[in-house]
Formats: C-alpha cells, structure tokens, sequence
C-alpha cells in the first residue's frame, strides 16, 4: 500500500510538471506571436514595409535595409514603441551611400623673402615628395612651408601639365602666387621693371603647355626715370618721338595730343615713371610741342627741367624769334628754355667729324678725327670693353682745332652705338648722329636720355633708330610649333643613326645633332619628347629597351651640348609605330628612326569613351608586327 501511494504521488506531480511545462510553451509561443505580429504591423502602418520581424522568446529582432540612417532609427523607435525595447534587437543595414564625387583638386604655392608655402588639395597619384623637392630646390635656404592634403582619387585631366607649368614658372618669380587646378593656371607676380615684366609674360606663355589655360597678372613698379626725359623730332619725313616720359595717364594722353597737332601720325609711346620735375610737365611739354609745330620743323628735347628747341636750318628769323619769346613767356616756372638756330653750311665744305660704324656681326670701326693721343687710347679701350677686344679697328688721325668738348662727343656717341644692333655714329662740332637698328624697342628712348645727360642742353644730336623684331631676343623666338617643324627638316635631311646593334650616335650623324642644338637654343622652354623608333626585327622587348637607350643617348648628346633639357623626356616606342611596312628593308630602314615631338596635354573625353594617345603625335598603324626571331644587333 505504500509503494502504490509512492508512485500515485510521483506520477501527479510528473503530470502537473508536464502540464505547466505545456502551459509555458503556450504562453511563449503566443508572446511571440503577438510580438511579431504587433511589431509588423506597427511597421507597416508607417510604410516600412522593408523591414523584417522574428521574435525568438521575449527578444524581437529586426532585420532588412534601412534606405537612410534616419529610417532604421525611426524603426527601432516603432518596434520599442509595441515592445519593451530591451527585447528588440537591431540587425538592419542601411543602403550604402552613393560614390561620393571627386573632391575639386587645387594648390596654392605663395612665394616671397620669407619663403615658400604650398596649400591644397592633390591626388595622391601625384608624387607629393616630389613636388616637395622641387619647391625645395627652388626655395634653396629660405624655409618651406607644407600644408598640402591628399584624396585616393584619380587625377582629372590636365592636372599634371598645371602643376609642372606652375613650378616651372614659380622658378623665374621670386615674389608670387600661383594658383593651380586641372587645366588652368592663375599667376600674381610682382617684378622690377617692366622690360622684365614683358619678358616674363613672353617666356611663360611660350613655356605654358599647349591646352592649358593660363592667367597672367604680372605687375611691374613705375620705374624711376632719371633724367626724365623727351625728345620730339619733326622733319619732311614726318613726326615722331625718339623718348618720351609721363608722370600720369592723363599727363600722357595730354602729351600725345599735342605730338598729334604737330603731325605725329603714328601710335607712339609715351612711358609713365616716377622722377618728374614739376607736376607742370605735360602743361610744359605741350606748349614747347606746339612752338616746334609752329616753326614747321626741328626738334623739342626735355631733360629734366632744361628744354632745349632746335629749329630746321633755313628757319626765318623773325618766325623764329617770335616763337621762342612766346614760348620762353609761357613756360611754367622751373624751366629753362635753350633755343638754337643752327647756320648755313656750305654744302662743298664738310666740317671735322668721328665715325664708328657697327656691323651686324659686331665688328666696329673707328675712324675720322681725335685731338689728341690720349683721347685715340681712351676711346679705342671704351670701344674694346663695349663691344670686344678682337672685334675692334682703329684707324684714326689726330688734328688740332677740334671743339672743347670733341671728347664727350666721341665717348658718348660710341656708348649710344652700344645700343644697337649694328649702324654707325657721326660726331661732327654741330651734331651727334645715330642711325641704325636695333631688337630693343626702348633703344631710342635710352639712346635720347643718354644724349641729353652727357652733351647738355645746348647740344644738338640726331636719332634715326628702326625697331626690327627679327633682331630682338623675345620676339624673334620661334613659336614651339615652329621648332618642331624645323628639327623635323632637319631630320628629314639628314638622319640621326647609331652604331649597329648600339645606342651610339654614329659619328656621321653627330653634325646632325648640332644643327638640332642650334635650333632647341633659340627655342627656349618648350615640352619636347624625344622619341626612339624600330623596325619588327628582332624580340619585342629588345627592341623596346634599343629605342629607349637610342632616345636617351640623343637627349644626352644635346645636354653635353649645352641645351637645356629640364623639359626634355626621352620615350622608346620600339616598334609599335612604323611609319612603313616592315616586309622591305627600305621600310625597315625608315622604321628605324629618332623624332622630336612637342608635348601635348591629352584631350578630355567622356567617361566610357576611349582616345588614341596623342602626347607624342605618334601614329597608329592599327596591325601588331609579328614576332620574329632575328638578329637586332645587325637590323635595328
């Protein structure tokens, strides 16, 4: 009896264990469901219909993607809203961000005593410690200040060429700004003249790679002219100034109307500068133009304060005595007017004179009358140390009764020859004449100002100067495209070959490249490839690594001339670009080839699109020579 109350009690308590663990898995198994469906329902009212709900027990998870950050937070709000939020667990995604757009790539570079300060953003395809060591170079002891950042985004177009430009030119300022972006660069410089303002902007416009945009404002100081000077000659030939000086703008447009009343018809220059004597300049210079437009011819020099009129030989007295009065009564205070009537001469009786001549090749010539030893060996050393010791010939007389002041005029009319390219100076007792020509365009105004200095005011002396572009050294540059064109004739004539099987120049081909040097002298700056081209003969590979030592060799061949080649490269192409079939040895023999081609910016395409290589102007057959095996020693 008592083992059958034992096991009635055991089996009730096993029965209830078992029914209130059936009682329990009800009672979960409905929370969840009630969980679920409250939270997906919650979530679909509010349109996130995205979202995945499973409960597990009390915890509700969430799954899905999230459009935004902000979503998924608003649907954990929701289901913790129906829930207990400790119970719901968060295992959403949000939908990645789109690719951000490449960030806008600049640079700054500020250049002045203080140092050098670069500033902005770059690639990092470019090579920062790089650009840090040219900088450096250029900066030499002054400090160096890096601010530059770098984004993991391909370089946009053009941006390589910007920043090589613009390093290049921070070289030549040494107290700039230069702004950098893909395909355009902006300049501020400060320089100390203007002649040097107007040769920076010549170089760096030709230095600018072709495509690239380029902003200059380079500005110059008004220069300080010293005598302030003006001269203006008015003969059958017509009107024109040989210097001019302004102080102001309107100053020279007051200036320049009244050189027009006298006949001046073409545009004529007129520098602004500092020095001037009086704040009456133009008032002064324009009554003193008038007076000489009245007496019908001669010329008008102002040298400071001093004026001097000098009236056409033959001039009636009574014209000219009234036309000075009027114009020593008019003149501001400060100026002194000097007026001269020159006499008649007999044209059969020549007076003494000294005559250098310079020709174009810079020989000069000294003959005609000294007075004296001392005077022949000072001028024959002025003239040795202005123009050469070899390129000076002395074949001068001595004689008495020659002017006081024969010496200034002879010293004087040979520094002024200096400034030309060639032509000849004439000192007679009445006159200094310069005529010649000249590359320099401010060469008559230095030439006038040099005059009125060293004779004074009471003398006489005559500029017919002619400006030639071709003999000045910034104009005449060839243009890049012109440089190409010249060494291609070149070549075209005469070819550059190399050793069989070498990358050594023949020697027959080394006049070759001395004409080339000659020309890549007077280019200046241009981006230039030399390119090194083979025939099919041979391995592939092998003829890649001939070219590119045949390019190289040229390119130090020019640099043992004395070229500049900072903006040089050398690229072998092997045989990748015949420019004839390879099948007949003719082809082959133009095949195997050096060219000379100007760096051109790549051209911007759309994305997707493709483009032919264009850098080095190379064609493209568009058939890959077979690979033969061969002897390239012998063919290449």
């Amino acid at each position: 009896m008592r083992l059958s109350s034992v096991f009635a009690i055991a089996a009730t308590f096993t029965a209830a264990a078992v029914l209130a663990l059936v009682a329990a898995n009800l009672s979960v198994k409905l929370i969840e469901e009630t969980s679920e469906i409250g939270v997906r329902t919650a979530l679909d009212e509010r349109g996130m219909t995205w979202a995945e709900v499973e409960a597990d027990g009390l915890q509700v998870t969430l799954a899905g993607i999230a459009p935004t950050e902000a979503i998924r937070f608003s649907a954990l709000s929701t289901a913790g809203g129906i829930v207990d939020a400790a119970r719901v667990i968060d295992d959403m995604q949000v939908e990645a961000a789109a690719a951000l757009a490449a960030p806008r790539f600049s640079a700054e570079i500020l250049r002045n005593d203080a140092g050098i300060s670069i500033i902005g953003l770059m690639p990092t395809s470019t090579d920062h410690d790089d650009v840090l060591d040219r900088i450096r170079a250029i900066a030499g002891t002054a400090p160096v200040t890096d601010l530059i950042e770098t984004a993991d985004y391909p370089a946009p177009a053009g941006w390589e060429d910007a920043l090589g430009f613009a390093l290049n030119a921070m070289e030549r300022l040494p107290r700039a700004k230069v702004s950098v972006e893909a395909g355009r660069v902006s300049i501020n410089a400060i320089t100390d003249s203007g002649d040097e303002k107007t040769q920076l902007e010549a170089q760096l416009n030709r230095a600018a790679p072709p495509g690239l945009q380029v902003a200059l404002d380079i500005a110059a100081p008004r220069p300080v002219i010293t005598p302030f000077t003006l001269r203006l000659v008015k003969s059958e030939d017509g009107t024109q100034f040989d210097a001019c000086s302004a102080d102001t703008e309107h100053a020279r447009t007051q200036i320049m109307s009244a050189a027009m009343r006298a006949g001046l018809t073409g545009p004529g220059t007129c520098q602004i500068g500092m020095g001037v004597p009086s704040p009456n300049w133009s008032v002064a210079v324009a009554q003193a133009i008038d007076a000489l437009a009245a007496l019908g011819a001669g010329s008008v020099t102002f040298s400071d304060a001093d004026v001097t009129l000098v009236a056409a030989e033959g001039t009636d007295q009574d014209a000219f005595d009234r036309v000075v009065g009027e114009l020593e009564n008019d003149l501001p205070e400060v100026f002194a007017l000097y007026a001269k009537l020159p006499e008649t001469v007999d044209p059969n009786q020549g007076p003494p004179e000294f005559v250098a001549t310079l020709s174009p090749e810079g020989l000069v010539q000294l003959r005609g009358r000294l007075s004296d030893e001392n005077l022949r060996s000072v001028t024959d050393s002025f003239a040795r140390a202005a123009f050469g010791s070899d390129n000076v010939y002395t074949a001068t007389r001595l004689v008495d009764d020659l002017p006081g002041d024969w010496p200034v005029r002879v010293l004087a009319g040979l520094e002024a020859l200096s400034e030309l390219s060639n032509g000849a100076v004439t000192v007679s007792p009445t006159t200094v004449l310069i005529s010649g020509s000249t590359g320099n365009p401010q060469a008559s105004t230095n030439i006038a100002s040099l005059l009125a200095t060293k004779l004074g005011e009471a003398e006489e002396f005559d500029i017919r100067v002619r400006y030639e572009e071709k003999l000045d050294p910034i104009a005449a540059l060839p243009t890049p495209d012109e440089c190409e064109a010249e060494i291609a004739e070149i070549i075209g004539t005469s070819k550059i070959t190399f050793e069989p099987g070498s990358a050594t120049v023949d020697v027959s081909a080394l006049g070759t490249i001395d004409d080339i040097a000659e020309v890549l002298k007077q280019c200046g700056d241009i981006r230039l490839e030399i390119q090194g081209h083979t025939d099919s003969q041979g391995r592939e590979e092998m003829n890649q690594n001939l070219s590119q030592a045949r390019a190289q060799s040229v390119l130090n061949e020019l640099r043992a001339r004395r070229v500049l080649t900072a903006s040089f490269s050398a690229k072998g192409y092997g045989e990748s670009n015949p420019i004839a079939s390879n099948e007949e040895e003719e082809g082959r023999e133009a095949n195997r080839r050096i060219e000379f081609k100007l760096i051109r910016p790549k051209p911007t395409t759309p994305e997707g699109e493709t483009t032919l290589e264009t850098i080095a102007g190379s064609s493209d057959t568009g058939d890959t020579p077979s690979e033969t095996e061969g002897s390239t020693d012998e063919q290449n």
